[in-house]
């Protein structure tokens, strides 16, 4: 996760975050393809722009998704690629993020919890 929130942008610029980056590094289930998912959970990170701008208006949120499952040599390029987007402010001011664990498999309440909520469908 990353966002101006991290750089302590209320004290730096004198004003709020504005939102918030995501990044999710996915494993898909059962072999799913990335399109697949995403046709099955588009309010997860919609491929639509006026989606994307809608959830970005509801939630302040920008999603995006990394397929755990690609080839190494394109894994290492995209890792590569987010830690230089977000490793610096843009005066190249050095900054960090934060990598949140949600594999499921670990926490049972929490899984029970996603499976739960994946039942209802789509939020509102």
């Amino acid at each position: 996760m990353n966002g101006s929130f991290l750089e302590h942008i209320e004290v730096l610029e004198r004003r709020p975050p504005n939102d918030l980056d995501v990044v999710s590094f996915v494993q898909y289930p059962n072999g799913l393809s990335q399109r697949e998912f995403l046709a099955r959970f588009p309010h997860l990170v919609p491929t639509d722009p006026q989606a994307q701008q809608a959830l970005k208006a509801t939630y302040q949120v920008d999603g995006y998704l990394v397929d755990l499952g690609m080839t190494p040599e394109r894994l290492v390029g995209r890792a590569a690629y987010w830690y230089s987007l977000w490793s610096h402010r843009r005066d190249d001011t050095w900054k960090g993020y934060l990598a949140v664990d949600l594999a499921p498999t670990e926490d049972p309440a929490a899984r029970s919890e996603l499976l739960t909520l994946s039942s209802q469908g789509p939020l509102p």
